[in-house]
């Protein structure tokens, strides 16, 4: 007899019909766990200056520009940032980078992070493209003893948390004006890399993005060439 009385029958299609209703956009997708992290003074002001930038090249009005320096300044987290830029381009992607014909094909070599971080050192073939996806480990690619057939190669960044470091020749060149800096920067440290000394010196054309770990470029420094130059061979 109680039994036959529950309410619970006539309960249960309003709970069906809440649950069916559309979800706010984006809901249900992965978060980036990363979105949490604790953004610094300096995260703000870098996200500031862009927002800036994009105000004088004419891409926000003063309004939208004042109204999110405020929301800039006010934020506390990465996932706070990065929406005030999602819509803008980096002042490195004004243009295309000056690069050659897009290098496509099985001469890719993939790097992953992953945990652990994976580099590539020591006496190793350049294929024509690289993708270095740095994971929480990161990636280093050590070109002091490397062979470059082509004379050429692009590196697509992805600097996720863990970063990627590269190490150059002296008078290579490294053009990195199609790798958006992003939250981690972009250090593009080779001596003379902008004007070489010598135009057939072997390059590296660096895009993708850097990430939360960014991206640093730079020649051996004083351990590592007194090792190149104790190790010669």
């Amino acid at each position: 007899m109680t039994s036959s009385s529950q309410p619970t029958e006539p309960e249960q299609p309003a709970t069906d019909t809440a649950s069916s209703a559309p979800a706010p956009r984006g809901h249900g997708a992965p978060t980036d766990p990363r979105s949490g992290l604790r953004a610094s003074h300096t995260d703000r002001e870098a996200v500031a200056e862009r927002l800036r930038e994009a105000a004088g090249d004419g891409r926000l009005d003063l309004d939208e520009l004042e109204e999110r320096l405020e929301l800039a300044f006010a934020a506390k987290t990465y996932g706070e940032l990065a929406p005030l830029t999602a819509d803008l381009p980096s002042p490195f992607q004004q243009g295309p980078p000056a690069m050659g014909p897009a290098r496509t094909g099985p001469d890719v070599l993939t790097l992953k992070g992953g945990m652990h971080g994976a580099e590539r050192v020591g006496r190793w073939q350049v294929p024509s493209r690289i993708v270095a996806k740095a994971g929480l480990g990161g990636v280093k690619l050590d070109f002091t003893r490397a062979d470059i057939p082509a004379g050429e190669t692009e590196i697509e960044m992805h600097g996720d948390m863990g970063g990627v470091t590269v190490i150059v020749p002296e008078g290579w060149r490294v053009d990195s004006s199609g790798c958006d800096p992003s939250m981690g920067g972009l250090r593009n440290k080779v001596a003379g890399g902008d004007v070489p000394s010598n135009p057939n010196a072997p390059i590296i054309w660096v895009t993708g993005s850097c990430g939360m770990g960014g991206v640093t470029v730079r020649n051996p420094n004083r351990w590592e060439r007194r090792r190149l130059r104790d190790n010669p061979a």
